[in-house]
């Protein structure tokens, strides 16, 4: 299933220009109950590609970097950090994957997912798969 945001589907296509990142909410009924989740994903990932012999060759000044850094786009085979939603993927279950907001700076981004989590109580109701918000607050047993 791809993402959805509102209502809409969304793939690379609909990134804005300046956009950063987005906060989601993965929802799916596993064992029949259901679940849900929610994070925070950037759009793109940086990832190091190490410089062939040529380019090292041509570099000029030996202390730089031997690598380059490739830009990916990184959402659109995301199924969430959380385990138990890695797994019941894999096993087939269906898992709705919706784009709550569209974030732009990478504070932001954080600022938002922390604020989400909290304003749906994750850390409180059993139906969220949240163990820990930023690390630091976590979900009592």
């Amino acid at each position: 299933m791809s993402w959805l945001y509102k209502g809409k589907a969304f793939d690379e296509s609909c990134i804005p220009e300046s956009g950063v990142g987005f906060i989601y909410i993965m929802t799916a009924v596993i064992n029949g109950k259901s679940v849900a989740y929610i994070g925070k994903k950037n759009f793109f990932s940086n990832i190091k590609k190490p410089m062939g012999k040529k380019a090292l060759a041509l570099t000029k000044d030996k202390r730089l970097k031997k690598y380059t850094r490739e830009i990916k786009p990184a959402f659109m085979k995301y199924y969430s950090s959380n385990k138990i939603l890695k797994e019941a993927h894999k096993a087939g279950v269906v898992i709705k994957r919706e784009i709550l907001m569209i974030c732009y700076s990478a504070t932001e981004l954080t600022y938002q997912e922390v604020k989400h989590q909290f304003k749906h109580d994750v850390l409180e109701k059993e139906e969220y798969l949240n163990a820990n918000i930023l690390g630091r607050f976590y979900k009592t047993k």
